[in-house]
């Protein structure tokens, strides 16, 4: 059994193959900027013009023959296992993720199946985070899913994976990227901002709203801005100035005799300082929801996915959090937190071998579902 894997929701498109249950080629690349956050129809060009590199890539990595390889002019010379033909279904990212991303994926996905006369396997995003996270060793897991767009506590009941708690307003990636902008940062920003936050030294207070099983984002971001503003004495606009010098720590330290600023804690903290303390406050936020649903649910196992789950921080407080209650922590390694197309060939699999799956000659029925939520999709696999 050979099903491979389309992912292209955002800004990684990433192709994945799994052989029996085992992923063996997992290739990808991310849309970078360097300022400013994702713009839809620039990471949709990205992915047209990548895929089919990407492709060969994979299909290179796993040992299958690609009929299109002389044309590329790739060398022949490494020992081919399978052939094309020998691919039993494609899978696909339908949704939730940006519609023009989305369609790149749901079309080259129709030309491989098309032309490979194979079946297609619609696959939920977020439900392949899930999914993936089987490789770990969990079974009976309370996720934490942090990505871009996307923060929920999802668990499984009932033939749906049930969102017990999710974000009011902003995923909890987005609300960093959003953050590392006003920073003067490019996009991904994850990884520019943990390293700033490293950095830093003192709390500041921010604000701290859960809501029950939720919580929202978007006042914590606008009273990092506006302490971002104060400091700096930038418009908005004028973020990218600090760009080079940001991570720069002497350019850190703030110059209270400079400052014509009425905000009398100017002196006494660093932006790095208010990264540590974004982490920290929307760190905690996260794992308080998700010990509420373990409390809730009974299970023992918190599984974490998503991007922003590759954050150290973020992991060792899920740490700490099930060791004081006696949970099991699991988390995939980088490669499967982030979006990739290996876990949407693994979750393929999984659908196909239930009889999960679109024949080609009905491929052209096939569309995107931006918005299709975690618990929309009935489970008949379990």
């Amino acid at each position: 059994m050979i099903v491979l894997g389309i992912e292209s929701t955002a800004h990684t498109f990433g192709i994945g193959i799994v052989r029996d249950g085992k992923i063996i080629a997992n290739v990808k690349n991310t849309y970078i900027t360097q300022s400013g956050g994702i713009i839809p129809k620039e990471a949709a060009k990205h992915h047209h013009e990548v895929k089919e590199q990407i492709y060969s890539d994979a299909l290179n990595k796993a040992g299958i023959e690609d009929s299109k390889s002389e044309d590329l002019g790739q060398s022949k010379s490494y020992k081919k296992l399978f052939d094309e033909k020998d691919i039993d279904a494609i899978a696909f990212s339908q949704g939730p993720g940006l519609a023009p991303c989305l369609l790149e994926g749901l079309k080259f996905a129709k030309e491989l199946a098309g032309r490979l006369k194979k079946p297609v396997v619609p696959v939920n995003h977020c439900i392949s985070h899930l999914e993936i996270g089987k490789i770990t060793g969990a079974k009976n897991s309370v996720m934490l899913y942090a990505s871009g767009a996307n923060t929920q506590i999802i668990a499984y009941s009932a033939n749906r994976y049930r969102i017990f708690g999710e974000t009011l307003d902003l995923g909890v990636g987005n609300f960093i990227d959003t953050f590392a902008r006003f920073l003067g940062l490019g996009f991904p920003g994850g990884p520019a901002v943990q390293k700033l936050a490293e950095q830093g030294n003192r709390y500041i207070e921010l604000p701290y709203v859960v809501k029950g099983m939720d919580i929202s984002l978007s006042g914590i971001l606008t009273n990092l801005k506006n302490k971002i503003e104060k400091m700096n004495k930038l418009p908005a606009h004028s973020h990218s100035q600090i760009n080079e010098k940001l991570l720069n720590k002497n350019f850190l330290t703030n110059n209270s005799k400079k400052s014509q600023t009425s905000d009398s804690e100017r002196d006494k903290y660093t932006l790095a300082d208010l990264a540590y303390s974004m982490q920290e406050t929307v760190f905690a936020m996260l794992i308080e929801t998700a010990e509420r649903a373990l409390a809730h649910t009974g299970k023992k196992e918190l599984l974490l996915g998503g991007g922003v789950a590759c954050n150290t921080r973020l992991q060792e407080m899920a740490k700490i959090m099930c060791e004081e209650r006696g949970a099991k922590l699991f988390c995939p390694t980088n490669e499967f937190l982030t979006d990739n197309g290996g876990m949407i060939a693994y979750t393929g699999e999984i659908l196909f071998n239930n009889g999960d799956y679109i024949k080609f000659e009905d491929i052209e029925k096939l569309d995107i579902a931006p918005r299709q939520r975690t618990d929309q999709v009935e489970i008949k696999y379990k």
